[in-house]
């Protein structure tokens, strides 16, 4: 299918679904796009044998007939798993006799609605669908024993449904979560970003915030960082937006949906609260990287195995599902990313020939990627339901494996503001000045109605306090220091004006407010921006939650979405007064569902 499209500025409004309301800014934007849809054929022996891989390598196909298969997980004594979405299952493949063919057919290990996204942890399989995300035993003959729901509040998918799974070095499993839309504002602040849970799933929070459709992530064997792919934003043209490596940092926001790319500003979308697209751009990490527009990349790895020459090791593979929204397709192919020093250098084809009758038609859309046992690489194709085997049968393999990515640098990460005082009580807010601050929805010291929790409402309550003389601004912090990580923190706010004294129930939950004006809001330690309820492991004693209010001799500079230590460092000197009042909250049993 083949179809050119001219857009005009309320077209590409269209196309991007926003649930929230647009601004003017002066924006007029007319793109030429295009729908094009090579068309499915048969993976024929012939069309096979014309697959395209460096000097060296075979393509051959390792099982056939599997239908949708999709993600790739492989155990360590060489079981294979593959997800089938359409299907709802997962299936298992073995190779016990090493020949580079299954064994026999299929068995299907686990059945669920829309089954995607595969880890293989500690002699366990995880498995999640769009909401969810199961665990079960492996058993020796590398079928499950029951599936054990661990989340089952992962955000809505929208139009990325694809939820998938990887466990890092520092023991805790990362699950992506795209967006709902191809350029938005989202309303829940776990779509477009990237989580990271316990493995048993009780914690979890946002890791990387900006990442409009992240499938593909790995941790470098050598450095321990974390890279990834995100997919571009649709409907911009044949050669934007460029499909995205990215170096993902704790904390850090990627630019979607308002910014791409290297910088580029997104012509159509316009940020909450008054924020600038410029100043969402300087908040936002560019790209290290870009490929051609449209690929669609899927599952990542760095390679570490034996099975091909020691210049591979350290390098990343990428499948690319192939483009419908360019005239000329991209992708339909597997690619190498370069690195050199532990950084990404360039991207390059690996193995092409998918993509066949001169781009009119395919044979397969790479999607799941993986390493066999024996150094191979394995691709799910979730056209014509082939798993192709991609092996190096050349001289001068490589002799050792690379050890486990080393787990200190996402350790560190995570650990930043761990196990230090309450902000009131650290240097940075040294200050003799005593504020009475209350709320009227509690009392000091008294519990804390549901409906401020996040096992309800998750409403921030009313809070007051008495004006200071002299005060330029007043900022909150709020802190929960009976949470594992002492403390927790539920909320960020400053540059509330000299003349407020007081902030309503319900703020809104978002980098900047309009009302109170200018009011800023930072990260919390669940990720997102603005308020985060209570909510302590059920059963647990009552949490207390401290709400400090400081009043400051300065507006702080313009900038939106600091953390803790990065407000107390802005705030050193300038504290005036400072008090709290503390709220308690306890859940005694689980919510109904």
């Amino acid at each position: 299918m083949r179809l050119r499209l001219h857009l005009t500025a309320l077209a590409l409004a269209a196309t991007s679904l926003s649930g929230h309301a647009q601004q003017g800014d002066g924006s007029r934007v007319a793109i030429a796009t295009a729908i094009v849809k090579p068309d499915k054929v048969d993976a024929t022996p012939a069309r096979m044998a014309a697959l395209k891989a460096p000097a060296g390598f075979t393509v051959s196909a390792f099982a056939t007939g599997l239908k949708n298969i999709r993600i790739i997980a492989v155990a360590p004594n060489g079981t294979i798993y593959v997800s089938r979405r359409d299907q709802g299952d997962v299936l298992m493949l073995k190779d016990a006799d090493s020949d580079g063919r299954a064994d026999g057919p299929p068995v299907t290990v686990a059945n669920r609605a829309g089954a995607h996204g595969l880890a293989v942890h500690d002699g366990k399989l995880y498995l999640a669908t769009v909401k969810e995300v199961f665990v079960a035993p492996i058993r020796t003959d590398g079928t499950l024993g029951p599936l054990k729901l661990i989340i089952g509040d992962l955000p809505d998918s929208g139009q990325h449904p694809n939820r998938t799974l990887a466990f890092g070095p520092d023991g805790m499993l990362y699950i992506s979560a795209g967006s709902t839309c191809n350029a938005c504002n989202e309303s829940n602040p776990e779509n477009a970003t990237l989580l990271r849970a316990s493995p048993d799933g009780k914690q979890r929070s946002i890791f990387a915030t900006g990442l409009r459709n992240t499938i593909g992530f790995d941790w470098h064997p050598r450095t321990g960082e974390l890279w990834s792919m995100d997919h571009g934003i649709d409907f911009l043209g044949d050669d934007e937006q460029p499909e995205v490596i990215n170096k993902l940092e704790l904390g850090k926001q990627y630019g979607w949906p308002h910014v791409y790319g290297a910088g580029a500003i997104y012509p159509q979308s316009t940020p909450q609260g008054d924020i600038s697209k410029e100043d969402w751009k300087a908040h936002s990490t560019p790209m290290v990287l870009g490929y051609t527009a449209h690929a669609a990349p899927m599952q990542m790895l760095f390679y570490r195995g034996t099975g091909f020459p020691a210049e591979y090791q350290g390098d990343a593979f990428v499948t690319m599902r192939g483009s419908w929204n360019r005239t000329t397709p991209s992708g339909y192919e597997i690619v190498r990313v370069r690195f050199a020093n532990g950084q990404a250098t360039a991207v390059e084809s690996f193995v092409t020939g998918f993509l066949t009758d001169g781009g009119k038609t395919h044979i397969a859309r790479p999607v799941g990627l993986a390493m066999a046992n024996d150094g191979a690489l394995l691709m799910a194709d979730d056209a014509n339901g082939v798993l192709y085997r991609v092996a190096y049968t050349g001289a001068g393999k490589a002799t050792a494996m690379l050890p486990a990515s080393p787990a200190a640098p996402m350790q560190q990460q995570a650990q930043r503001g761990d196990n230090v005082p309450l902000a009131l009580v650290r240097p940075e807010t040294a200050g003799d000045g005593k504020l009475r601050v209350q709320s009227p929805a509690f009392n000091a010291n008294g519990a804390m109605m549901a409906k401020y929790s996040e096992y309800a409402e998750g409403v921030s309550p009313p809070l007051s306090w008495q004006a200071v003389a002299g005060a330029k601004s007043y900022a909150v912090i709020m802190e929960d220091p009976d949470a594992p990580n002492k403390p927790f923190v539920h909320w960020l706010a400053w540059n509330i004006p000299a003349n407020v004294t007081s902030l309503p129930e319900g703020l809104q939950e978002q980098a900047r407010l309009t009302a109170p004006e200018g009011v800023l809001q930072g990260r919390n330690t669940r990720g997102s921006m603005g308020y985060f309820g209570p909510k302590p492991p059920v059963g647990d004693p009552a949490h207390h939650y401290h709400f400090q209010v400081f009043a400051l001799d300065i507006v702080l500079p313009p900038g939106w979405g600091a953390d803790r230590d990065q407000l107390l460092q802005a705030i050193q000197g300038h504290v005036l007064s400072k008090g709290e009042v503390i709220g308690r909250y306890a859940q005694k049993q689980a919510p109904m569902k």
